[in-house]
């Protein structure tokens, strides 16, 4: 049964997030957390972890560093640590920085992720977590909308293909997150670049890093 105080930071949640919705949808932003939250508890994670797995969006999209604070002030500091791990711009949030380039902040992550520590071990569940269920949902929605479900995205078709296949090579060369999630995250962009090259000829270049 879940405890008081991760129902305290699944309402936080809701409340920080309550007028975000999922892209390219009406659906409540507070489904994917939750989500990303189950996933992380399927592979082990504890209360924390599984906190830190529903919060970790909000430094990103509801406040930067003062939220991150706010965190640390309401569940602690692993948690706050987790949370800031998982933000790929949390340099940049504070008001008035504006963020820095889509590429630069996402080659700086996955070398992150592949120089990661056993003190990196829960950060990159959560990540990795969502990761796999923002993936989950790409492969449902381009079953559902082919093409246009790149659309959604500032980094295009060749963006999004090229940034979940250089991050799960980089949870698989880092060897921290559980190896029944990796297989997932692998399977599943599997999946999806094998229903693009079918449905639109395309096939990822093996090296070029999209401008986006």
């Amino acid at each position: 049964m879940p405890s008081l105080r991760y129902l305290d930071a699944l309402e936080y949640a809701a409340v920080l997030h309550r007028e975000q919705t999922r892209k390219g949808s009406n659906v409540p932003y507070i489904s994917h957390l939750v989500a990303v939250s189950m996933i992380a508890l399927e592979y082990g994670a504890d209360e924390d972890v599984a906190i830190a797995s529903l919060l970790h969006d909000a430094v990103e999209d509801q406040g930067g560093l003062p939220t991150l604070e706010a965190i640390r002030e309401r569940y602690g500091d692993r948690v706050a640590a987790i949370v800031r791990a998982c933000s790929d711009s949390v340099a940049n949030t504070l008001e008035g920085d504006a963020k820095l380039p889509w590429a630069t902040r996402k080659l700086a992550y996955i070398k992150h992720i592949q120089q990661g520590t056993t003190a990196d071990r829960d950060a990159q569940l959560v990540s990795a977590s969502d990761k796999l269920h923002n993936l989950l949902c790409i492969l449902r929605d381009y079953g559902n909308v082919g093409g246009d479900v790149w659309l959604r995205f500032r980094a295009g078709r060749e963006g999004v293909l090229w940034y979940y296949r250089e991050l799960i090579a980089a949870f698989e060369s880092a060897h921290l997150i559980p190896l029944g999630l990796l297989e997932q995250l692998q399977h599943t962009y599997q999946e999806l670049s094998h229903a693009v090259e079918q449905e639109e000829g395309f096939v990822l270049p093996s090296s070029d890093v999209p401008v986006a």
